[in-house]
């Protein structure tokens, strides 16, 4: 590992143009290699994208590998190139909303697409932050990887094992909470709520958590520039009337609003995650 990590410390010396480039082409690679997570992106596109031909759906995969392979390369910038390189490089839509951030609590709703973690190190830049982490299995990686998301402003990092109450503490403290809401973690506190029209266990903590200390949500989505230019975080506004009363139409809602975002860079969401693993009572896998 500590090759790896000392070979990507020297591509990130490299022009961006070059780096995407040599990310996309091993991501071609993989895309044939990796048989099993190329099957799980298939028929996650068959579920979420029924209209499209077999062939379409092909491409669309490939496209995703591509695009995930470049976004873990591409960390090398987020994680070692000085701050001036990335404020060139990270185009923020409107701006880092750092007035609502200072006026009360803020829930960062920030779905998984591959270039998520350019969207942590915009607001890393310019102000301090909080995030549910999973820990690596490799040390030294585990290391390299936390360094990377907290090198500029301090940033909370939890895990899951720490339950609630720790995000709770943090925006309590006045710091923007960042939740990446839409993985299978089972079916503990996430009913069934459609993604695409297919029941996806949903968690119902971004709703209970702005229900609670009632803060602002506000979706933050970050994707590729086009030409490799660099990178588009966008800010949307804070959702008026959120969670309202019913944390199940909330939980709704939030899945339909990832819908549109997914719609609009369908290649840069992440399709080999196994979304709809855990299924109603009665109903196979498809991953089966």
């Amino acid at each position: 590992m500590r090759v790896v990590l000392g070979l990507m410390w020297l591509l990130h010396w490299l022009p961006l143009p070059i780096l995407g480039r040599f990310g996309k082409l091993v991501g071609s690679v993989l895309f044939v290699l990796l048989r099993s997570r190329r099957r799980i992106a298939l028929i996650n596109l068959r579920l979420c994208l029924p209209d499209l031909s077999e062939a379409q759906r092909i491409a669309l995969a490939r496209s995703h590998f591509q695009a995930y392979s470049r976004s873990i390369f591409e960390r090398a910038i987020l994680w070692w190139a000085p701050i001036s390189r990335l404020q060139r490089l990270i185009k923020v839509t409107p701006a880092v909303p750092l007035q609502q951030m200072a006026a009360g609590p803020v829930v960062l709703l920030c779905p998984h697409f591959v270039c998520l973690d350019v969207a942590g190190v915009a607001v890393a830049m310019v102000a301090s932050a909080s995030s549910m982490y999973v820990a690596q299995k490799n040390k030294v990686f585990d290391e390299v990887l936390r360094k990377g998301r907290s090198r500029f402003m301090p940033v909370r990092l939890f895990s899951r094992q720490d339950g609630i109450k720790p995000i709770m503490r943090a925006l309590r403290d006045g710091l923007p909470y960042f939740m990446l809401p839409d993985m299978d973690f089972g079916d503990k506190d996430a009913p069934f709520v459609p993604f695409f029209g297919v029941p996806a266990a949903t968690l119902t903590a971004t709703a209970r958590i702005a229900a609670t200390t009632r803060a602002a949500v506000i979706p933050v989505v970050a994707t590729f520039l086009p030409d490799y230019q660099g990178w588009q975080v966008k800010f949307y506004p804070a959702w008026d009337n959120y969670p309202g009363d019913d944390m199940l139409e909330a939980t709704r809602r939030m899945n339909a609003f990832i819908e549109e975002r997914v719609l609009e860079a369908p290649a840069e969401y992440f399709w080999t995650h196994k979304r709809f693993k855990t299924r109603p009572p009665g109903q196979p896998s498809p991953y089966a």
